[in-house]
């Protein structure tokens, strides 16, 4: 199974740039990983929060083929306890080729977005930057990638 993890514009903060390559490195080691910054909509002044959420929509489907498991990172999501995410990942190898985690815009996603999407997880009901999250989250892949290979990463 390949992972791949696509997010809406690109990371600014250079303290997030470098955990995000330390993370995708990491995470390489145990599966084919691909990281894709889908570039910002470049105009947006006048432009409604909808009007946003549907261009990006636009945008971000010329990345996803029809086989694509695709899961986006939404706060209607089911949430995961660690352990519980890493097999709900180790489950997944059997039944899919590409997964690619989702992370929108700071307006979420539009509604062409959600009817494509297989599954919603959510990190938390708590709301993070969308810049934050993308650490976050590959932080938590990996520690998913550790718990399913019994690495002592992860304590519980």
């Amino acid at each position: 199974m390949r992972l791949s993890l696509y997010v809406t514009g690109k990371t600014k903060e250079n303290y997030l740039k470098e955990g995000v390559e330390d993370y995708k490195k990491r995470i390489g080691k145990y599966y084919p990983f691909n990281y894709l910054e889908i570039p910002d909509i470049k105009s947006t002044k006048g432009m409604t929060e909808q009007a946003v959420k549907e261009a990006e929509g636009e945008m971000i489907l010329k990345y996803i083929r029809p086989s694509d498991f695709l899961i986006l990172l939404d706060e209607g999501g089911r949430t995961f306890r660690s352990v519980k995410f890493a097999h709900f990942l180790l489950q997944m190898e059997s039944r899919v080729n590409q997964m690619i985690f989702l992370i929108g815009g700071p307006y979420g996603f539009s509604e062409e977005i959600y009817r494509r999407a297989n599954e919603k997880i959510s990190l938390s009901e708590m709301t993070f930057p969308h810049q934050l999250v993308r650490l976050i989250f590959l932080e938590q892949l990996y520690r998913a990638c550790t718990i399913n290979r019994n690495e002592p990463y992860h304590h519980e």
